[in-house]
């Protein structure tokens, strides 16, 4: 249209007409402009302020620690013999929510695992809030491969140690046993947990969303391997002493026992048997009472065989030698302080040499009434008596030694012949061994070659004097006299038998049986403690149930130690009664009890 006087008329805009097009593409370009910003500056966000919670939030999906397990260290006895060690397993875990979210695919797992599927579910529901459960422990490394190969969702295997002990129940008291975590229990596994131990590695891993390591990250913390032990233990003597043990407690149908064999020159540990037993490989089958190392954890009244240390005393006190003076038994009993002291027979005048041979409580309570209390208290203290031997084995026993101000008369006569104090195995070796060693004490140790200072608790003559003293013990008319004899070498030792406690005071017809020996007797080598609990199979004193058990063990270890011979053609080399010496033929010697020492505390 063209307006009046020639110009051009443009139509006006319709009211409710859209923007322009420049309008519109200007719109469109704020648009853009404005989302564009929003993702830059949702990208700054995420890429600078709020990046370390997410990617704190994407590892905690992703990322893991995982824990790298190493092998405990190896328990070694003194020849090098693998005593314990460790063998890689595999155990299996789950995430329980994924698990549950295939549920249907439990059955299948329960199947593999030899287990009962509901209750399986059950146990994966009760822990339904958790990413991570054991569902088996310890398997072996192929059947947990074939739990993973059913590539079931949530469910991975872990590589963790499993102990092993090739000798089972022989040498079980002295080492012990380590629970599922491989973390020591009990003996030497616990004593010695941190040494043995190590400490697990870490990494971090990147696993998927079905919990597969799928890219190793780093290395968290380096894995140290647990460090080996080698034990003064000889795996070949801690047979010998088991087996004799095990032939003690079956002949004479006792309850229990306990046999400790030990060096004398250092105090090492050679052996340790105690019956009953348990099976370390698997422990779940055995009871406290089975699983107690008797020869550290027991305690029991010594009897005869703590005349040896009532002897020391004596010797070293000066009043006594091993001839004189001479001391009046008869006839067979003496009062004091208004009981009797007995014998089982009247042995009639003895030297002091023949309250040992003859095993005279008589003659031992008349030599401690001589002697000054408090001088009598600190040697026995001296023998270990009354403290821990200081072996650091755990659960160890100090036994009791009443303090001297307190001895009645009666108690340090009953002292002498070894009532009314308590002692270990153990105790009774490292005392014995001490005189053996030329009076220098040294702390029983498991450890080969450990530092064990020797402590001069008497002169070398004296314990010269008493092992010979002892040695008689094992000629005719000795209390040991043909059951702990060995061929071709001298044995000195001392038997012992005493009354079981009983909560009012003794049992009548319930005993304890020891022989503590050592060998050879012209330079000890080993000193052998055996104690057996409760005999019933007739025969009830020290000479005829320990010591054969004694002789047993003996005659191996003297071949596998290569002992010389110090007794070539003889059974046996002592002195009787009145301290002579002597000598058997080659035949060997006829035993019998009528000997047998007095046991009526």
């Amino acid at each position: 249209m063209r307006a009046r006087y020639g110009k051009a008329i443009v139509p006006s805009r319709r009211r409710g007409q859209g923007p322009s097009p420049r309008g519109r593409v200007t719109v469109l370009a704020v648009m853009l402009v404005l989302i564009a910003t929003g993702l830059v500056v949702r990208a700054f966000y995420l890429q600078v302020v709020g990046k370390a919670f997410y990617q704190e939030q994407g590892d905690a999906r992703f990322l893991r620690e995982m824990p790298i397990a190493v092998s405990r260290g190896t328990i070694f006895d003194r020849n090098g013999e693998p005593l314990a060690v460790s063998t890689p397993v595999a155990s299996i875990w789950a995430n329980p929510p994924e698990v549950l979210e295939n549920a249907d695919r439990i059955p299948e797992l329960a199947h593999a695992l030899h287990v009962d599927a509901d209750d399986l579910k059950q146990k994966i529901e009760a822990r339904a809030d958790k990413e991570f459960m054991y569902i088996a422990r310890q398997m072996r490394p192929e059947d947990a491969q074939a739990v993973v190969d059913l590539k079931i969702p949530g469910i991975a295997s872990q590589r963790e140690y499993r102990r092993y002990y090739p000798s089972g129940a022989v040498n079980s008291h002295i080492l012990g046993f380590t629970n599922i975590d491989d973390h020591g229990q009990e003996g030497l596994e616990l004593a010695f947990d941190e040494w043995l131990a190590g400490k697990p590695g870490a990494k971090r891993v990147i696993r998927d969303r079905k919990g597969h390591v799928v890219e190793d990250v780093e290395l968290v913390r380096e894995p140290q391997p647990g460090r080996d032990l080698t034990l003064s233990i000889d795996r070949r003597i801690q047979y010998l002493a088991y087996s004799a043990l095990k032939d003690a407690l079956d002949k004479n149908k006792a309850d229990s026992g306990s046999i400790v064999v030990m060096d004398v020159h250092t105090g090492e540990v050679l052996g340790m048997a105690n019956l009953p037993s348990f099976n370390p490989n698997a422990v779940r089958g055995s009871t406290p009472q089975e699983r107690r190392n008797r020869a550290v954890t027991d305690v029991v009244e010594p009897g005869s065989t703590m005349k040896a240390f009532t002897m020391a005393a004596a010797l070293t006190s000066g009043k006594y030698t091993p001839t004189s003076p001479l001391i009046e038994t008869s006839p067979g009993s003496w009062m004091i302080g208004g009981h009797p002291v007995r014998d089982t027979h009247n042995w009639g005048t003895l030297t002091p040499t023949g309250v040992i041979t003859k095993s005279s409580n008589v003659g031992a309570a008349k030599i401690a009434m001589t002697l000054d209390t408090d001088f009598l208290y600190t040697m026995y203290k001296s023998f270990g008596l009354g403290n821990s031997t200081g072996s650091g084995f755990p659960g160890e026993a100090s036994g009791y030694l009443p303090v001297g101000r307190t001895w009645k008369p009666i108690e340090k006569s009953r002292l002498a012949y070894g009532y009314n104090l308590n002692v270990t195995p153990m105790q009774l070796a490292a005392g014995y061994a001490a005189i053996g060693n030329g009076g220098a004490y040294r702390a029983p140790s498991f450890i080969k070659g450990a530092d064990n200072p020797p402590n001069q608790i008497i002169t070398p003559d004296v314990a010269h004097e008493l092992v010979r003293m002892l040695e008689t013990v094992l000629a005719p008319g000795g209390t040991g006299y043909g059951f702990a004899s060995v061929a071709n070498y001298s044995v000195a030792g001392k038997t012992g038998t005493s009354h079981k406690n009983s909560a009012g005071g003794y049992f009548a017809n319930n005993y304890i049986s020891l022989f503590v020996g050592m060998i050879p007797a012209s330079a000890p080598r080993i000193v052998t403690v055996v104690v057996i609990n409760d005999p019933k199979g007739g025969r009830y004193y020290g000479g005829s149930v320990a010591g054969p058990a004694f002789a047993q063990v003996m005659q191996g270890a003297v071949r596998l130690l290569d002992i010389p011979p110090d007794n070539v053609g003889r059974w046996y080399a002592g002195g009787p009664s009145q301290g002579g010496m002597i000598s058997t033929g080659n035949a060997p010697p006829q035993a019998d009890d009528s000997a047998a020492e007095e046991v009526v505390p």
